[in-house]
């Protein structure tokens, strides 16, 4: 018996098993987007795209659905528009990726091609450490170091009289967000980066040296234009876990439903916001009541959509990417 269990796979029995388990995974994910697809239906059989529209206060539109608490509530208990959670999300997210990618690019270089040995090998765990921590340490850092700082010693008196009539200036918003996602999401772009420029061929590096280049030019213009693929695929990765990410965002975000405006100077990195998924987390607790609980779902299978939207259009910029390797 320990013998045939011990005996090496043939090829055939491995492809099935795996197979197998894909096929299972598949399943697994179709039934869960059926799930909440199902659940989240009635807020769209009800407002339809509307829904992610603007109008209204948020925070009063969910606070009604709290308070009805039949078991077949109206058409109107359903009214919502969350257009200021979808833009609070696609501000955090969107500027998280944007300062990661850049940040990351540049550490990969210093590391792959600049750091003596010594460093590289200290630093190359140390990056790896902190995509592992978990996201209520980076949330902790943030409201109890960065909220206080950004609301006592950044945001003047002035600032703060400016819009008291319209919202409180506390620290914890879009400034604060943004820092915490980035730090967030940095060390998993940067590793993966990492990765793949120690892949590429040192001959390529030193072939562009030898015409002339100097060694960070040769590594932008020869090493980062091959792992081209890579970068948009780290950049998908990282994209996908800050619009997920709930309990940091809830934390530091400021927990308001609020739009902040380019237009109001600088103001507008201080003003507070609130993502989809840090509203799930505060809606938690009133998920019995029907209105709320399909809305809470649609929330999700908007987030599980931006998902899929953001693995497609990763897959649609990689592919000419490696026509382009292939053919050069």
């Amino acid at each position: 018996m320990l013998d045939r269990l011990r005996r090496p796979w043939s090829d055939d029995r491995a492809e099935r098993t795996l197979g197998a388990i894909a096929c299972l995974a598949a399943i697994a994910i179709a039934l869960m987007v059926v799930f909440v697809a199902q659940r989240a239906w009635p807020t769209f059989q009800r407002e339809g795209l509307s829904w992610l529209g603007s109008g209204g206060n948020v925070d009063s539109q969910l606070g009604s659905m709290a308070f009805n608490t039949s078991a077949h509530p109206a058409a109107s208990a359903y009214h919502l528009r969350a257009w200021p959670l979808i833009y609070g999300t696609l501000l955090t997210s969107g500027f998280a990726v944007i300062f990661g990618l850049a940040i990351s690019l540049l550490t990969a270089i210093f590391v792959v091609d600049l750091a003596p040995p010594v460093l590289r090998r200290a630093m190359t765990p140390v990056i790896r450490l902190l995509a592992s921590v978990p996201s209520v340490i980076y949330g902790l850092i943030g409201i109890l170091v960065l909220v206080p700082f950004v609301g006592n010693d950044l945001i003047t008196s002035g600032q703060k009289e400016s819009v008291v009539n319209v919202i409180q200036l506390t620290g914890a918003g879009l400034l604060v967000s943004v820092a915490i996602l980035t730090l967030m999401i940095t060390p998993i772009m940067t590793a993966l980066t990492i990765e793949a420029l120690a892949s590429v061929p040192r001959s390529w590096h030193e072939g562009a040296v030898a015409l002339g280049l100097n060694p960070l030019r040769a590594t932008i213009a020869v090493s980062l234009r091959a792992i081209r693929p890579a970068i948009v695929a780290a950049t998908a990765l990282a994209a996908a876990r800050a619009i997920g990410e709930a309990i940091v965002i809830d934390m530091v975000s400021g927990g308001k439903a609020f739009t902040p405006k380019p237009w109001d100077g600088l103001i507008f990195i201080y003003e507070p916001l609130r993502s989809l998924a840090s509203t799930i987390i505060d809606q938690g607790e009133n998920l019995t009541e029907p209105a709320i609980r399909s809305s809470i779902y649609a929330f999700a299978l908007l987030l599980m959509f931006s998902g899929f939207m953001l693995s497609v259009a990763s897959r649609l910029i990689r592919r000419p990417l490696r026509k382009y390797e292939l053919s050069s």
